[in-house]
């Protein structure tokens, strides 16, 4: 009795065991996913953080509804073009990001520089209100917490009030984020299902054996990993370049924008060796879309896309963009003492 219990702990083990290693499973037959070494940054690439088996959390992510409609994008792409896997991936990734985050990111500006307009008219409006509130306080004897929590509370009224008034509250701007997500993360694990064989087979030869010979250049197996590791590096390189544009942008950052600004440093390249981990075709696509997410950020610094988009004009919009954000660079990397 203890003997088949050891046998079955050894069936749920090995293939967890075969694919933290990264070797794909063969060809027709699914072994097992890859365990990458840090298991709840992405949960993307399915690390074995949840309990092993066809009842872990992942398992419940790859076959959701969502994952299953990523991969009907994907294949109806490959089909449709008649594209290589590796360019297939590339132009679903440009399309997704042109058709969706492309116009939520210039929403997302549409309403932050509505806010920023605002701002000097909440300043004048915040300086009345301390005026009046101070003259109340000491004509009713109102202590220093009184008077500070009417004025909150007052203003918070009359900002809220404003943005409805504009139409441009700040939670819109959030949209981006919830869309991007998990469009990304579902995209992701399509991609992982494509790679490990856990999809059923089309036509003569299966997604995943069409994966194995769909790649190019030094990563002409989609299901392996990218033993160069260029892919995972120029992924982290292009994340921080992001991360840098943004902080630029920024004149004077609060403490918290700063602590936020680190973690996502921070991110950016513990995002290398984590790339290192799955199948080249999810880094790939994650290269992909940070490639498009740096162009999306660049266009949008455009004064004739903003115009185009109907963005309104703020005071910190410049000119000429490209030659500022050159020189920001260069001030801030090369000549500093």
């Amino acid at each position: 009795m203890l003997c088949g219990a050891r046998q079955q702990l050894r069936k749920r083990l090995l293939p967890a065991l075969l694919g933290s290693k990264g070797c794909p499973p063969g060809r027709g037959k699914t072994l097992g996913s890859p365990n990458p070494v840090v298991p709840v940054a992405v949960c993307a690439y399915g690390a074995a953080a949840g309990p092993v088996g066809a009842g872990g959390w992942y398992e419940a992510l790859a076959s959701s509804a969502p994952a299953h409609w990523a991969e009907t994008v994907l294949v109806g792409a490959q089909n449709a073009t008649g594209l290589p896997w590796w360019a297939s991936i590339v132009v679903t990734t440009a399309a997704l990001r042109s058709a969706v985050t492309l116009p939520l990111a210039a929403y997302q500006h549409y309403i932050l520089a509505k806010v920023e307009n605002l701002q000097p008219e909440i300043k004048i409006i915040a300086k009345n209100l301390n005026y009046d509130i101070a003259l109340r306080a000491k004509k009713l004897g109102w202590s220093k917490r009184v008077s500070r929590l009417t004025y909150l509370n007052n203003m918070r009224k009359i900002v809220s009030e404003l943005y409805i008034r504009d139409n441009c509250h700040p939670f819109k701007a959030t949209l981006l984020v919830w869309i991007q997500i998990p469009m990304w993360i579902f995209m992701s694990v399509a991609l992982r299902n494509f790679s490990l064989g856990k999809t059923n087979s089309e036509g003569d030869f299966s997604i995943q054996e069409q994966f194995s010979t769909g790649g190019v250049l030094w990563f002409p197996d989609l299901t392996m990993l990218d033993s160069t590791w260029i892919l995972p590096v120029s992924l982290g390189i292009l994340n921080l370049l992001i991360v840098e544009i943004f902080a630029l942008q920024k004149l004077e950052m609060s403490r918290f924008q700063k602590y936020i600004t680190h973690f996502t440093r921070g991110i950016s390249v513990l995002m290398i060796p984590i790339a290192a981990t799955v199948p080249s075709s999810i880094a790939l696509y994650w290269f992909c879309s940070s490639f498009l997410g740096l162009s999306q950020n660049l266009l949008l610094r455009s004064p004739g896309f903003r115009q185009l988009c109907r963005i309104p004009q703020t005071r910190s919009q410049s000119d000429t963009p490209y030659k500022d954000l050159f020189a920001a660079f260069y001030a801030r990397f090369f000549l500093r003492k």
